[in-house]
């Protein structure tokens, strides 16, 4: 029996390059699947346009509409390597003729006028006597100037002033009073109390103004000629 033993055999590709064929093989399966992967994912959305496409087809064919493809023309490859032309300019308008000057106004001739005649200057009558000038008389609107700017008189007594100068009086009550003979400040500023509330009950709806608008003070105040105590009590006129 022979006592030796085999050798190991030994392979021909080192261990490094054998690694690197087996990550070259595993890289080259990545790609191939993710390839695949794309083909498979580009088919299916191929698909799906097809598919919407022709349910918008349906759906127009439906509403009664037409759906026309655009028409697309093919590219030649001519038409991309030859260069696009330039637009060509606008003439330039050329410029308008200046006008011509106008002629020169023809010299107007000087008419020949007639010969003026000598005025003779009529010469006064002395057997005429001359007549004097009558005078203006004032126009009617200046006679009335003055008038409107005179301002009116005011009465000679403080009693004698307008019972519309009391606060609280309006053209209704005013008219009442004049029924009743009260016409004046003074005529107001006479009455007793008793006197004026007799005069109250008879002003009908505006009974109880008198008291309440104190027209007995009032009166008594104008009639005595004491405008500012009136004004410190019932305020301006």
């Amino acid at each position: 029996m022979n006592d030796t033993t085999a050798a190991p055999a030994t392979s021909l590709i080192p261990d490094g390059v054998a690694a690197i064929t087996t990550i070259h093989f595993v890289l080259l399966a990545i790609v191939a699947l993710a390839a695949i992967a794309m083909i498979v994912v580009g088919m299916r959305l191929k698909h799906r346009r097809k598919e919407a496409a022709r349910r918008v087809e349906e759906n127009a064919q439906e509403a009664g509409l037409s759906v026309r493809q655009p028409d697309r023309k093919p590219i030649s490859e001519a038409s991309l390597t030859e260069p696009k032309a330039s637009p060509t300019p606008a003439p330039t308008p050329a410029p308008a003729p200046a006008p011509a000057a106008p002629p020169p106004p023809a010299p107007v001739m000087p008419t020949p006028s007639a010969p003026e005649e000598p005025v003779i200057a009529d010469e006064p009558l002395n057997d005429e006597p001359v007549a004097a000038a009558a005078p203006m008389t004032a126009s009617p609107a200046a006679e009335a100037a003055p008038a409107l700017t005179e301002a009116p008189a005011e009465p000679a007594r403080p009693e004698d002033q307008p019972i519309t100068l009391l606060k609280g009086l309006g053209p209704k009550l005013t008219q009442k009073l004049a029924e009743h003979g009260i016409t004046t400040v003074g005529d107001m500023a006479a009455l007793s109390e008793a006197q004026a509330q007799a005069l109250d009950a008879q002003l009908g709806a505006f009974s109880g103004r008198m008291a309440r608008d104190r027209w007995l003070e009032q009166a008594r105040l104008l009639a005595a000629g004491d405008r500012a105590g009136f004004e410190a009590v019932f305020g301006r006129l």
